[in-house]
């Protein structure tokens, strides 16, 4: 079999492993425009705990990404075992937290992790060009990048794309790269924010006195989706595990110009009648309220910024402010401080092994297409299997 040459722009999982399985076989280059490959991928591992996947299989799995099915079949041809069996090839043990989601092993930084797989693609041939940043492509297969201030036209059988969404641009992903694909007619959507803060009008009080607290073990909820875990109150809003998964429902009603809200169950453990035993026999006051209910000052402090009068005076009233309390949401926060984004190339656009139906020699893989999926691993899950799963399309049709 003659060797292709193959081009993948762009140098996090999506594009590293789709490296790794081509080079077996073709000669492969990657390019990157910053200084260093994986940027976003060590940013990620660094600000939040080191999740490479989550334990979650099957039908379990394929449940957390939007659109539905359109990931299934790459996640059933390289799923969460199958990645941590690749992990465990370069020598990267992982175990499984608590809440299900994958690490590497303790002694294990984001920056070994991309070292070892680095170090295998470098040693199975695989080029590597950074600060080449990606300019064009044209009907001939050939793509261009600007180099210290050159322009290079480079000519490939095969190009994948795996230029990222538009969070955290300082990474270097920053959705420009939508405008030259518009050019050339595949349709993009603009980039939105997913797995980000939500902004929220606070009073002074809870902005001056209560930014940075915690909400710990809370259920928050809207009118058909509910998460349970932690949150932070910031000078914006609402942040955390438990704001998260909620976003695409604030999302669409911000969007459909429904008036947004989301609620607070701060004893989930609780009912409304078990509460209220706690105040059988005794003369409550207001200002028992914290002790009886076991409240920290910053639940309090949000009982009574979002209760009327008359409900935080009734015991009755206040219970139920403690298992619903009920908040407005003004928006999401910004595109560049959410953790990953939805928009990008369309997914109509793109063949089921993810490669464009207008130009079938090039793929786009990983957070450029519109896809979704919650924080705990499955982010960098679906990029992971994208990559696979176009690297084992090419290697089918030779």
């Amino acid at each position: 079999m003659k060797k292709k040459k193959i081009i993948i722009i762009g140098g996090g999982p999506a594009g590293l492993i789709a490296a790794d399985t081509l080079s077996l076989v073709h000669d492969v280059s990657i390019y990157d425009r910053a200084k260093n490959i994986g940027q976003k991928f060590l940013l990620a591992g660094n600000k939040g705990g080191f999740n490479i996947t989550n334990s979650l299989q099957g039908v379990e799995l394929t449940a957390r990404y939007s659109p539905e099915g359109f990931m299934n079949k790459a996640l059933a041809a390289f799923d969460t075992i199958a990645l941590r069996q690749w992990l465990s090839d370069l020598g990267i043990s992982t175990f499984v937290g608590t809440s299900g989601r994958v690490f590497p092993e303790k002694d294990l930084r984001p920056k070994d992790v991309l070292n070892r797989i680095t170090a295998r693609l470098i040693k199975q041939g695989v080029q590597i060009y950074t600060e080449h940043e990606f300019v064009g492509f044209d009907n001939d297969k050939h793509v261009a990048f600007r180099n210290e201030g050159k322009e290079l036209l480079i000519e490939a059988d095969y190009i994948l794309f795996a230029l990222g969404g538009a969070s955290w641009p300082s990474t270097g992903s920053d959705g420009s790269w939508r405008s030259v694909f518009e050019s050339m007619g595949v349709t993009t959507s603009p980039f939105q924010s997913s797995n980000c803060g939500i902004n929220i009008r606070w009073p002074d009080v809870i902005r001056q006195s209560h930014a940075g607290k915690p909400l710990k073990n809370i259920r928050l909820f809207t009118a058909n989706r509910e998460v349970k875990g932690e949150a932070v109150i910031t000078e914006h809003g609402i942040e955390g595990n438990a704001v998260y998964p909620l976003v695409p429902v604030m999302r669409e009603m911000l969007q459909a110009n429904i008036p947004a809200t989301i609620c607070i169950d701060l004893k989930p453990l609780n009912t409304e009648e078990q509460l209220l035993q706690r105040t059988i026999g005794k003369e409550i006051k207001t200002k028992d309220y914290r002790q009886i209910f076991n409240l920290s000052s910053v639940e309090l402090a949000l009982i009574k910024a979002f209760t009327d009068k008359e409900t935080f005076l009734s015991l009755t009233g206040f219970v139920g402010s403690i298992k619903k309390l009920t908040i407005p949401v003004e928006s999401l926060r910004p595109v560049e401080e959410a953790i990953s984004t939805i928009g990008g190339i369309k997914t109509e656009e793109v063949n089921d092994d993810f490669s464009l139906k207008k130009y079938p020699w090039i793929y786009a893989i990983g957070e450029m297409l519109d896809w979704d999926a919650p924080t705990g691993g499955f982010l960098i899950q679906g990029c992971f299997s994208m990559g696979n799963y176009a690297a084992k399309s090419i290697l089918e049709k030779e």
